[in-house]
This record gives structure tokens, sequence and C-alpha cells, in this order.
């Protein structure tokens, strides 16, 4: 399998799927955004994901490269119709490029707080095998606030209602981070903007304690996310299928 990977932030990397990718043996290309790399021909890959980081999906006037990087997001889903996996950021940017909106919230979800699947996500192919209830680590400022076309909402709560989301049969995007690695929440607490919106929800001395609090809970997101990914490879190898399919290249 070729993963395609666009990164917006050195430290906001694909985390524990890396690891996953690459002992399952797949070739990765990662594509710093922020550091000038351009999107290359998409039409080889076999899996987009899309990483967090620290700009918003309007701010296309101080990163420029959001309108490619927006361009891309779609052609891959709509036209080349393969398999899509967003975190964060590239959650947000799933919902912006195919049609759908995400604006600031109210208040900032930063913090390990739970997460419940809706009806869709306990039917979904992939979201069914997760635990129906999920304690997750949330370190964002803006949620998607309407659904592009053809999407259903996965997992929910009352923070913010689009928590997870399928797009058509193969795009996937999560609002929270499971890919997280025990460096983490060190590496993002030196991002000045991430300590801001870390120290605005829940304070200092929270902020402080908020390494040690997730670190009991870093097994059971290496367990889900390698549930995941075993449902991202399952689509990836459906795909692989359809296209030698005649019929289902018709469709």
């Amino acid at each position: 399998m070729k993963i395609l990977i666009f990164q917006h932030l050195a430290c906001e990397t694909a985390g524990i799927f890396t690891e996953l990718w690459i002992n399952d043996g797949h070739s990765l290309h990662v594509i710093a955004l922020d550091e000038g790399d351009q999107i290359p021909a998409l039409d080889t890959y076999d899996l987009l994901a899309v990483m967090g980081g620290p700009m918003d999906v309007w701010q296309e006037a101080e990163h420029p490269w959001l309108i490619p990087e927006k361009a891309a997001i779609k052609h891959w889903v709509q036209t080349l119709n393969r398999p899509y996996f967003g975190i964060c950021l590239g959650h947000q940017l799933l919902a912006v490029a195919l049609g759908g909106e995400a604006y600031p919230m109210q208040t900032p979800e930063v913090d390990l707080t739970q997460i419940t699947q809706t009806g869709a996500g306990r039917s979904d192919p992939i979201f069914a095998q997760l635990p129906a209830k999920m304690t997750t680590l949330q370190w964002h400022g803006v949620e998607v606030t309407t659904l592009p076309p053809d999407t259903v909402v996965l997992a929910s709560n009352p923070a913010c209602a689009v928590q997870a989301m399928r797009v058509g049969r193969h795009a996937y995007g999560v609002q929270y981070h499971l890919e997280i690695l025990p460096s983490t929440v060190a590496d993002w607490q030196a991002i000045p903007a991430y300590r801001t919106a870390l120290h605005a929800a829940i304070g200092a001395e929270a902020a402080e304690e908020l390494e040690s609090k997730v670190a009991p809970h870093l097994p059971e997101f290496r367990r889900i996310a390698k549930q995941i990914n075993a449902g991202l490879k399952t689509l990836v190898g459906s795909d692989a299928n359809a296209k030698h399919d005649p019929k289902e290249r018709m469709r």
C-alpha cells in the first residue's frame, strides 16, 4: 500500500499510525505543506492521510498551500474515490473541501473527553468495531458546523456534535487524537498556539498535569488506532478489487 500523508507541522505526525504502517511494510510519502513541499500526482497512491495543525481551514492568505490542499482532497475523494483518513485539521479540511463548513467553537475543547457513537457509527464498517463510548484527547477550537453532502456523523459529544464522520463510502474524519505517542503532549505544549489554547481551556495547573493524565490511556488509544487501521486496510483492499471489476467501475 502506498500512503500519502499531508503534514502541517513537524510535531503533528501520524504517530501511532506511522508505526503501524511501517510495521505492515507500507510505503509512506510525507508532504510537509508548511515547509513548502509540493503535492505530487495523486493517482499512484492508495490512502490519503491528513494530519492536524495550528492553522485554521480558512487562513488561506496566511497559508496559501491550503488552497491546493483542499483541491487535492476534493479530487481524491470525489474524483479518484479512494480511502481518506483525516485527524483534527484533516477532519475539518475534509468537510470544507467537499462543501461543508467549519467555524470557531464558543469554548475550545482541550482535554480528555468522552465521545459516543451515533446510530450511523454503530452500523459503520469501521466504527462498529470500536467501543460505543471512547475516551479521547481533544485539542481544538474549531468544529465542523455544516456537513458536506453524503455525510453521516459517526460519533459525537455535547461539546462538539461532529466528532467523527464518513463522507460517502471511503472518506473518514475524526476531530480527536488517537495517534499520539508518549511524547506528544509535551511536544504540543511547546507550540505557543497550542499552549495558549490549553491554558485557556483548562488552566495552567491542569495543563501541567495533562501529560501524566493522558499516559494511562495510551494503550487504549493504540488498540483503537489498530482497529481503525485494520478497517482502512479493508477499505483499500475493496477499492483495489473494485478497480478490476467492470461492474464496480461503472457505478
